[in-house]
């Protein structure tokens, strides 16, 4: 089967067409800048050099356009005509409680995901504006919506509950719903087959880091808890995003600071974080660990912050996992900071976590990088959404 992938942000579109058969990928490609006055796009078709170009593109509605084109032309092209394509993979961030598995799309699911906005009013509407062009020019091509939230309507009550008056829940659907399913989904499998272990008997604590950044504990490939809450601010500190904080905070600085609830949130979500806590050094992790070697203490502050946060929420799911078989790196920050991974594992001694310093400063790809003498493994591996999303709607159309 055929399947092409589709991510659409609110000024990008990012695209892969992958044959499932064997999992490789046929094209892939990103539009930036959609709607503004110098466009982006790059192109690779299979393992040949990538094309990229300067291009105004006014909308997604254009951007699929010229996806189409490209990837049926007979230069540049990979396949015959849009017959070849089986179907198309919609990466949607919230489908609430509303769309608990990877669904195909009717006019029924997109008032759904048209619901749903107001959880998540920046992205879903995006996510639906790459739905209607491709329906409207592949009309006659399945549609399937894989969601970002989907992976953690596992967990239980006791987990996505929040200690405020139930009707809050009932009426107002506020809970916790987690993100980054997708990749915390993908990867926890890929641990699973690194581990040599059926799925369903693991206990598995995935990481995703990146400017945004989630944990997740998952037993037996389900997501029993995970560090998002109702929106991505919640959890771990992140890049701009402040994490969990005592609520009470905002009011505080409301009133102190007189400012209005909006500018406070604004300050949590853009303000905060590693940008804030390094008294607005960076948000970027390469940037900090720079500083970081050269003896910054504000770049110190932030990333001893950083590990301190992301290994309080691993002890807490080792208990609620009841034990741990691995732990995994993922993402930008995960795969790509051996000082992060360095700082985090230090704090994991009563775990019996060993690190291999070699292995986690030049890992590539894939691999292990706990010692030998580990008591749990510990694992770095890319993530990959866009087959993610391709694996669940060939699950969803079978």
């Amino acid at each position: 089967m055929k399947v092409l992938v589709i991510n659409c942000g609110s000024s990008s579109l990012k695209f892969r067409l992958i044959d499932t058969a064997t999992e490789t990928v046929l094209a892939r490609g990103l539009f930036e800048r959609i709607g503004q006055e110098k466009g982006g796009f790059s192109y690779i078709p299979g393992e040949k050099d990538k094309i990229t170009e300067d291009r105004v593109i006014p909308d997604h509605y254009e951007a699929v356009k010229i996806l189409i084109e490209t990837i049926t032309d007979s230069r540049l092209g990979v396949i015959g005509s849009l017959d070849d394509i089986d179907a198309v993979g919609h990466r949607i961030v919230h489908g609430g409680d509303k769309f608990a598995h990877p669904v195909v799309i009717t006019d029924e699911v997109i008032r759904g995901i048209e619901e749903c906005s107001r959880l998540a009013p920046i992205h879903n509407p995006v996510n639906l504006l790459g739905i209607k062009a491709c329906m409207k020019y592949m009309p006659d091509t399945v549609m399937v919506g894989v969601f970002d939230t989907s992976f953690h309507q596992t967990m239980p009550e006791e987990a996505y509950l929040y200690g405020i008056p139930y009707e809050y829940y009932e009426r107002d659907r506020v809970r916790k719903y987690g993100f980054h399913g997708m990749s915390h989904e993908y990867v926890a499998g890929e641990t699973a087959k690194m581990l040599g272990k059926d799925i369903r008997d693991t206990r598995i604590i995935t990481c995703h880091l990146g400017n945004g950044a989630s944990i997740c504990a998952v037993k037996g490939g389900i997501s029993v808890d995970t560090s998002m809450g109702f929106t991505p601010l919640a959890g771990i500190i992140m890049g701009t995003r402040s994490g969990g904080i005592d609520p009470e905070i905002v009011n505080y600085i409301a009133t102190e600071e007189n400012k209005s609830l909006q500018e406070v949130m604004d300050i949590l979500n853009t303000k905060s974080g590693l940008y804030g806590v390094s008294g607005y050094l960076s948000s970027d992790v390469r940037d900090l660990t720079e500083e970081y070697d050269k003896g910054n203490e504000d770049a110190k502050r932030a990333l001893n912050k950083l590990s301190y946060s992301i290994t309080k929420f691993i002890g807490a799911y080792v208990v609620v996992l009841g034990g741990v078989d691995a732990i995994t790196f993922t993402a930008g920050i995960g795969e790509n900071s051996w000082l992060v991974r360095k700082l985090v594992c230090e704090r994991l001694n009563a775990l019996g976590v060993v690190l291999d310093e070699e292995k986690n400063k030049n890992v590539k790809g894939a691999d292990m990088i706990s010692a030998a003498e580990s008591k749990v493994k510990i694992f770095r591996i890319p993530t990959d959404e866009e087959m993610s999303i391709a694996r669940q709607v060939v699950k969803t159309l079978s």
